[in-house]
């Protein structure tokens, strides 16, 4: 049996890799698009930017625009490619001169993920070799990669937005201190910078006479209080918040926290950590802490006021965000 790491048997695959990306090149010449969109896609459920790019897309869609996914084809006016996750040897054998290259970034990846291991210099290195714009997902995430020494080309800023047919606050569950206030919070990774240790605190010293926690995804923790409810699509998502009445947030560095934005749409004010994008996402539709331990008394304030909060939420609608991506795409 020949290896899969046999070198002759990887020159092999890399030859038909570029066999096929010369076949895919040649046809595109006898096929119409207006955006490519380079972004190798997972299955649903799965994370934000998965979701906020197929969002795009149907909005790109709906705006008269032919989308291709992987290829540039002849007529192809302009390329989104995402982060790093796409086929870099593909772009680099697909790309013509006559299209605009616009780099979506998020992160920084190693701050988020708190570890180490070269995926923002690698993300700036992709920039610096295609793009001719960059969009960023947050203010935070601009200024953290600056002050990490990596400008990139041409940036503007553009915080995501959902998809409004799914996250919205239609029947949703109003809100009453005759019943216990019910709390959620939800993440597709366990990796603990997620929050893990806040929730565990929850957990612990919530009054569950007064309340009741559902957390939607996945933990590195077990709790005993909190129910906890594997990964979910999100038209299933959306009903679980829109039944909930607050919703929190403890993931550090997060440069623009599609799960947020998703609870705020279906009009839940929220609790956050004060760490990356969360203070420009949230605005005055809800309360900051720095401590696990602040969260019981700004739980109470939020409650008092709870109609107050609930009507400062304020996100970016999917048409008002993909303007701004099709004019940085000079589609528009």
């Amino acid at each position: 049996m020949i290896s899969i790491t046999n070198p002759f048997f990887q020159a092999a695959r890399t030859g038909m890799h570029f066999l096929d990306d010369y076949a895919t090149y040649f046809r595109g010449n006898f096929q119409q698009a207006d955006l490519s969109i380079f972004h190798q896609f997972a299955p649903p459920p799965s994370g934000g930017g998965h979701q906020f790019l197929r969002a795009f897309w149907h909005e790109a869609e709906s705006a008269g625009f032919t989308v291709e996914n992987n290829r540039i084809s002849r007529t192809t006016r302009a390329c989104l490619f995402n982060s790093y996750n796409f086929d870099e040897n593909r772009l680099r054998r697909l790309r013509r001169a006559s299209v605009l290259f616009v780099h979506r970034v998020d992160g920084p990846i190693d701050v988020y993920r708190g570890r180490i291991e070269g995926i923002d210099r690698k993300i700036w290195q992709l920039n610096q070799s295609f793009a001719d714009k960059t969009i960023f997902q947050s203010k935070y995430s601009l200024e953290k990669h600056l002050a990490l020494g990596m400008e990139f080309k041409n940036p503007i800023i553009a915080i995501n937005a959902v998809d409004a047919d799914i996250f919205n606050s239609k029947n949703r569950l109003p809100f009453s201190e005759d019943r216990k206030i019910r709390l959620i919070a939800t993440s597709w990774s366990d990796n603990p910078n997620k929050g893990a240790a806040v929730y565990a605190w929850l957990d612990e010293h919530l009054n569950w006479e007064r309340f009741e926690f559902l957390f939607v995804g996945r933990s590195p923790v077990k709790f005993r209080n909190i129910k906890m409810v594997n990964p979910v699509p999100s038209i299933e998502l959306a009903k679980y918040l829109k039944q909930s009445d607050i919703y929190i947030t403890a993931s550090q560095n997060d440069p623009c926290s599609n799960s947020l934005l998703e609870a705020l749409s279906c009009g839940a004010p929220a609790l956050y950590l004060k760490s990356g994008g969360h203070p420009e996402i949230v605005k005055n539709s809800g309360l900051g802490f720095d401590d696990a331990e602040e969260i019981p008394g700004l739980l109470t304030k939020l409650i008092d006021q709870y109609s107050y909060y609930q009507s400062q939420i304020d996100v970016p609608t999917l048409k008002s965000t993909g303007k701004i991506y099709l004019k940085t795409l000079e589609l528009i």
